[in-house]
Parts: C-alpha cells; sequence; structure tokens
C-alpha cells in the first residue's frame, strides 16, 4: 500500500538535557549531579590543575545541531566549589526549514567558581538558531563566560544569507540583572557589513567575567598582538570584551589570551589551557 508521504513524518529531531551539580568536599570539587536524556554528555571529569578544579568536556554525540532540535543543559555549583565546563570541537548549526532550540541554565552559589568555555557555535546559512542563557549568581560567586558565533563558513566561500541567529543572555547576582542582551541576526542583513553592525566579519564573540581590574591590565589586554578588531570594558562588577574576526580561530586565540592574562587577577589561579583545546 503507498501511503501519502508528508514531510513532518520525515524530519527528525533530537530532544536532549543533561543536569550537572558540583560540591566542595575539603580541598576538592566533585560532581554530584549528573543527569542526560538524549544524546548530551559529559566525559569523565578531570583534574589537570589539582582537587580543587573540576573539569568537565560536554558532548553533543550527533555533531551538529537541526531543524526542531531542543538542547537544554542545567549546571549548579555550590558553595565554594570550582567548576569549569568546555566541549570538544564547534558546534554545528545546520540548514533547516525550522528553528533549533538551545537553553542554558547556570546557577553558581556564594563562594563557588563556574567557567564556561566552549568552542565556538558554527551557524550554516539557512540555518535557525535560537539561544537562550540565564546565569543566577549568588553572594560573591564568580563567573568567567564566552560565546564565539561564526556565521557561515567562510572556508567554503558561503556567508550568511538566509535563516537566522538569535540569542539571549541574562545575568544576575542576587535576583538583580547585572547583564541583559538580545541579539538577532538575519540572513543577507545589511548589518552583516554595515560599520554599525558585523562591518563584514562572519566572527564575533563575547567575553564577560565579575569582577574588576586595574587600568595597567586593561591597557595589557587591549595591546594583545591578535588580528582581530576587539576591546574590553570594566563596568562595575563586571568586565566585558567584544571582538569581530574573519575566522573563528583568530577569535578563539584572542579569547584564550586573555583568559591567560585575566585569571590570576580574577580567579587568583594562573590559566592552564585544557589539553582537548590542542587536539
Amino acid at each position: 500500500m503507498n501511503l501519502p508521504a508528508h514531510t513532518a513524518l520525515f524530519t527528525p529531531s533530537w530532544h536532549a538535557e543533561l543536569e550537572l551539580g558540583y560540591a566542595r568536599f575539603g580541598d576538592s570539587t566533585r560532581p554530584v549531579q549528573r543527569r542526560h536524556k538524549g544524546p548530551l554528555r559529559v566525559q569523565k571529569h578531570l583534574y589537570a590543575e589539582g582537587p580543587e578544579v573540576c573539569q568537565h568536556i560536554i558532548v553533543h554525540p550527533p555533531g551538529g545541531i537541526a531543524g526542531g532540535d531542543r538542547l537544554q543543559i542545567r549546571a549548579s555549583v555550590d558553595r565554594d566549589a570550582w567548576a569549569q565546563l568546555t566541549s570538544p570541537g564547534a558546534a554545528k548549526w545546520y540548514r533547516a526549514a525550522g528553528p533549533a532550540y538551545q537553553t542554558l541554565e547556570l546557577n553558581v552559589a556564594a563562594g563557588a567558581t563556574l567557567e564556561w568555555l566552549p568552542q565556538e557555535s558554527i551557524v550554516f546559512s539557512a540555518a535557525q538558531a535560537e539561544l537562550s542563557t540565564r546565569i543566577e549568581l549568588q553572594g560573591n560567586a564568580r563567573l568567567f563566560y564566552w560565546d564565539l558565533v561564526a556565521l557561515g563558513r567562510p572556508a567554503s566561500d558561503e556567508r550568511f544569507d538566509l535563516g537566522h541567529f538569535q540569542s539571549h543572555l541574562d545575568i544576575r547576582r542576587d535576583g538583580q540583572l547585572l547583564w541583559h542582551e538580545r541579539q538577532r541576526i538575519v540572513g543577507g542583513d545589511g548589518l552583516l557589513d554595515s560599520p554599525i553592525g558585523l562591518d563584514g566579519q562572519p566572527v564575533f564573540a563575547t567575553l564577560l567575567a565579575t569582577g574588576e581590574i586595574d587600568s595597567q591590565l586593561l591597557e595589557r589586554c587591549r595591546a594583545l598582538p591578535h588580528a582581530v578588531r576587539g576591546d574590553l570594558t570594566q563596568l562595575p562588577g563586571l568586565l566585558v570584551a567584544r571582538c569581530l574576526a574573519s575566522e573563528a580561530l583568530l577569535a578563539r586565540a584572542w579569547l584564550i589570551d586573555l583568559w591567560r592574562l585575566l585569571r590570576p587577577a580574577l580567579l587568583g589561579r594562573e590559566a592552564l589551557p585544557p589539553r582537548i583545546w590542542s587536539t
């Protein structure tokens, strides 16, 4: 029997959830919660810097995010614990007939530290990527956060001519809004090439770190010799850095070098890049 085909029946999507929790025991941070549903995992936790900093690598086994996919990640860091979360490679948002979603919820207790340091997100032309991030800080919690987005695939001469990229980011401390940001970039829009937009650069990155640095360190950060168009702004209690670049590798190198300079000043530890970044 020949049945009429319906497009929706042949458009599978992944719904995935990952919930992580970390707590301090003596002089070490240990994972105390690890629940997953669907294709989101973490690899074995690592202690490259010693027991105080627990490092986890978040893995999305399908390797790409397509229309209809929904990814939800939640992580909580309890009092005085320290978690560092990264990824093994770029997240790829594929072209699709409908939107795909990622929701990120991060909670950091008083005295705790969270480093959210993923590798880049590559948004293919005609993708419909919608991201929402909410970060809750308590008391003197510390945060080091970045995100890096590449629109289209310049190496393949693919411009971001279709689709859209949309992101929402809210950071609160004790319920008070510390940072609020909304972005929506539409494929083919004039802002992609406008000097008040992306100025023809397909890659943009943002770094946000709690705390304040002195003017000397700020100038050292600004003087980093990288082929990006970037700058930093010190706000009360929050350092903001942004850049535009022609390639994701250039922007990622800039972020890592900023992290090397800023981590000792803001978090009190020398920066030891995760080995996964070199593979």
